[in-house]
């Protein structure tokens, strides 16, 4: 269990690294290097619309290898998310600018964002899966959410490397030092591919191939024989997805251009609140396995909605330590206590012959509809509105969705997920 557990964590946070060195990229540079033609606010926008690209291309890839790791089994499809992830990261690092190349610049920019959406699409289920389908029943929530864990560590990875690397000149960091993150993914994927290679297939996968009930297409008996599940796991998805995008991307643009805060303070924040997450995630997920899954869904939302009137208010104080401790402790409440135990929540909800393309679509459908337009959307509110309110309310309303979400959805703790 520990080596399954350690492999699929270990793949995951290269994973996330991957993918969220992409965010900060967003925020820091992309304007200036890939759409230099556009005005400030105008730069920001493309800049994270080619961010949300990769969000468009998750339920691609929760589909795809859904599809496939619920007819072939689990280790196949990690193997394969982590090479398509590693590759389109690597190449964003070898991209010829704006200035080069001129349009072909920021059109590549998007295809390679579109290979590493459609590879993380298909990581996350398989990666949960690995870890709950071994685990035994009143564990799944704790072992679910130490491979959860692989966010905010790779959140932290991320966000120091480019913390570390703005102390170049100016001048050397737009050149070729944001490159550096990207190009380090070669050697990270080496490691992952070398001990995800030693896993050894799923109890639960291994018993519906015996007894011949592997689903012919496992999309969709999923679409069309369980509508309302999996529409509930899109809901119980939306709040945190986009609470922690508001929080990791778009917060450092607020607090560097609208509140001309230092770019390293808003960084340390979002490195204490991947930290304070390695603690928290996995508390969240051992209380489900005590409490049940849906009173820490409910708990999660009705503190999101709390937490999107105060967020900006405390942000606005522009006092260093209120704003490092606002952005950490609202990362836990809103994004740690949902997201912790979501790795056994979401995948208990199906059976075993559609759980991986169940799993995988509910959360990538949700991730693009709220996670990656959630910078682009409170960039657009904030310079409509000229305030912060607008924002506020986008954050509650998805906080109630994903209320009722939980209201619709059944207790799962106790399930035996090795049914069919």
């Amino acid at each position: 269990m520990r080596q399954i557990i350690l492999a699929s964590m270990l793949g995951t946070i290269i994973e996330w690294y991957d993918f969220l060195i992409y965010g900060t990229a967003a925020a820091l540079v992309f304007n200036k290097l890939f759409f230099p033609s556009l005005d400030p606010v105008a730069g920001t926008l493309a800049a994270f619309a080619s961010y949300a690209v990769g969000f468009v291309a998750r339920p691609l890839g929760g589909a795809i290898f859904g599809h496939y790791g619920d007819r072939l089994g689990r280790k196949a499809m990690l193997t394969l998310t982590m090479l398509i992830m590693g590759v389109g990261t690597f190449l964003i690092g070898c991209l010829p600018t704006y200035a080069q190349i001129g349009l072909w610049a920021p059109v590549l920019l998007v295809a390679l964002r579109l290979l590493q959406g459609i590879g993380i699409g298909g990581e996350w289920g398989g990666a949960v899966l690995m870890v709950i389908e071994h685990a035994p029943e009143h564990r799944r929530g704790l072992y679910g959410s130490l491979v959860q864990v692989g966010f905010p560590i790779g959140i932290a990875a991320s966000t120091a490397t480019f913390l570390w690397l703005t102390s170049l000149p100016e001048a050397d960091f737009l050149s070729w030092g944001w490159r550096l993150p990207f190009l380090a993914s070669a050697f990270l994927i080496g490691i992952g591919l070398f001990v995800r290679l030693r896993l050894v297939e799923t109890p639960a996968f291994a018993r519906v191939k015996e007894e011949a009930a592997v689903a012919h297409m496992p999309l969709l008996d999923v679409i069309m024989k369980q509508p309302r599940t999996f529409l509930v796991a899109v809901g119980l998805k939306v709040s945190e997805v986009a609470w922690v995008y508001i929080l990791t991307v778009f917060s450092i643009v607020y607090a560097t251009k609208t509140l001309e805060l230092p770019r390293s303070l808003i960084l340390n924040a979002i490195l204490l609140a991947a930290a304070l997450e390695l603690v928290t995630m996995p508390l969240f997920g051992w209380l489900s396995d005590k409490v049940g899954r849906r009173p820490m869904y409910f708990a999660g939302s009705a503190v999101s909605a709390c937490c999107a009137l105060v967020l900006f208010s405390l942000l606005d104080t522009r006092d260093p330590t209120t704003v490092v401790l606002t952005i950490a402790v609202i990362m836990s409440l809103t994004h740690a206590m949902m997201f912790g135990p979501q790795a056994a929540f979401m995948p208990e909800l199906f059976g075993t012959r559609t759980r991986y393309s169940g799993a995988s679509l509910g959360c990538q459908v949700a991730a693009a509809i709220s996670g990656g337009f959630a910078p682009i959307i409170a960039t657009g509110l904030l310079a409509w509105a000229g305030a912060t309110w607008p924002i506020a309310l986008y954050l509650i309303t998805l906080a109630v969705v994903s209320f009722v979400a939980t209201m619709v959805a059944a207790e799962t703790r106790h399930l035996d997920i090795t049914r069919a």
